[in-house]
């Protein structure tokens, strides 16, 4: 460690194992890795002297910002052979402009603070998602994230604009400029974007920022199926345009688990339905008919056509957070319910209503005593499929048994639907094996050269996102 000491200081090396046991664990308590030392530098040329010196020596290196991967993909491996690289003292924001509509923010920058600070420059950063207040701009960018914005906004690969970063041998890419037209060959940008820390370090990004938020009007419509939600949207994009900001599904079964798990909380349509969705319309600039009134001109006339059969709009701001708080809690009301295997999965937005209805049923009847439910994003093709264990049943073992067999058979019909096994949480060490089972000969070709072009020696995140040969 005596290297690293004199580049970092004391401050930058932390080998006390009370300190470092939190970040060696992932948030759901299924990986569990070991580290001697977390490395804390404060500085892009701290990063680039320490990837250089571990590349020197040999030493795997995994990044690390708020610890919120859903795949395992900042845990250190078991045997201790790696050192954890955390971002959190990059911490700063460079810079935030309201006249270039950008903000610079280093890697170990929180979500919510970068919402702040675009809030003060009447601006915002159009993603969000429940671990905002711990979830670093280094960590979704490097995990190509996703959130509840994604159907008008995209995910961080459409808002990131530039990125500086560390490569394997210590180099540092300076890529923050956010040009519009750049034809200097391969995109670095891109190739670092939802590459998990295997190729790179983020140390910083330039990232895209829109108007605040001028009217804005929150939705919650009753629909028969998902066939009828889906409806609802594109009825809503014909009526009222490009300002349909978020559209969320959820089925009847979750909306109960989430009353249960809030205190105080209640439906807001007076009566229930098979299936939920919750919509937002925001305009950037107020003019014409309000939010409210272009929302509730869609919902009457989906009424009068049959989509929907029961609707309400916020009344104020208030009330338009009490939905969006059943929404947030989702999560956790389906943890409450019991052990379950969670999918974060996509396939095409037409295909979507049909395969929350046939996968689940197939679910149910391959696996007799479990129960399925499904939520999230209908607008861009990406919701949170589960698998509940049958009642009485013990979690882990059922998990580390039955989890295999499950998991293999929903990514396979999610594969023949012409989807993607992991939409917005990444592959990390969670999905690796299941990716060099379903993906292409050419894509697992792909992945293996990339890697191997820019990490030789192989320091960078060992084990995540790239199948090991005996996986493909």
């Amino acid at each position: 460690m005596n290297g690293f000491r004199t580049i970092l200081g004391e401050r930058g090396v932390i080998e006390d194992a009370d300190d470092i046991d939190p970040w060696v664990h992932d948030w759901r308590g299924r990986y569990h890795g070991a580290s001697r030392a977390i490395l804390s530098p404060a500085t892009t040329h701290e990063v680039a002297v320490v990837v250089m010196l571990a590349n020197e020596m040999g030493v795997p290196l995994v990044p690390q910002g708020g610890n919120t991967s859903m795949v395992g993909g900042a845990t250190p491996p078991p045997d201790g052979s790696a050192l954890i690289l955390s971002l959190r003292r990059m911490n700063s924001i460079r810079s935030i402009s309201a006249q270039d509509n950008l903000a610079v923010c280093e890697a170990g920058v929180i979500l919510s603070n970068l919402h702040d600070a675009a809030q003060a420059i009447d601006r915002r950063f159009p993603l969000s998602l429940g671990a905002k207040g711990s979830a670093t701009i280094g960590g979704l960018i490097s995990t190509n994230a996703g959130g509840t914005q994604v159907l008008r906004h995209g995910t961080m690969r459409a808002l990131v604009e530039g990125i500086e970063a560390v490569l394997p041998d210590g180099s540092i890419h300076h890529g923050l400029d956010a040009l519009k037209k750049d034809n200097r060959g391969y995109d670095i940008k891109q190739l670092l974007i939802g590459a998990e820390g295997t190729i790179g370090i983020v140390t910083a990004g330039s990232l895209r920022l829109v108007p605040s938020i001028a009217d804005r009007a929150v939705g919650w419509a009753c629909v028969a199926s998902p066939q009828d939600a889906l409806a609802l949207l594109r009825h809503a994009e014909r009526t009222i345009g490009n300002v349909v900001e978020g559209f969320e599904i959820l089925g009847d079964d979750t909306l109960a688990a989430a009353l249960n798990l809030l205190p105080g909380a209640r439906c807001p349509t007076q009566t229930r339905a098979a299936w939920y969705v919750l919509v937002e319309v925001d305009l950037d600039a107020v003019g014409g008919p309000s939010a409210y009134e272009r929302l509730e001109s869609a919902l009457a006339t989906a009424f009068e056509k049959g989509i929907v059969t029961d609707a309400v709009i916020a009344a104020n701001e208030a009330q338009a957070e009490q939905f969006w708080r059943i929404r947030e809690s989702l999560s956790a009301a389906e943890r409450s319910l019991g052990p379950a295997l969670q999918f974060d999965i996509s396939v095409p937005v037409a295909s979507m209503p049909a395969f929350m209805i046939d996968a689940a049923q197939a679910a149910e009847q391959q696996f007799p005593g479990t129960t399925t439910s499904s939520f999230g994003h209908l607008g861009d093709g990406n919701v949170h499929f589960h698998v509940r264990a049958p009642a009485g049943t013990d979690g882990p073992s059922w998990i580390a048994q039955t989890g295999p067999i499950i998991s293999a058979y929903v990514h396979d019909r999610v594969v023949a639907a012409g989807g993607s096994i992991s939409a917005e949480h990444g592959i990390g060490q969670m999905k690796r094996a299941e990716l060099g089972r379903l993906a292409s000969p050419a894509q697992i070709h792909a992945l293996r050269a990339i890697k191997a072009a820019f990490d030789p020696g192989g320091i960078m995140n060992p084990g995540k996102l790239i199948p090991l040969a005996s996986e493909a």
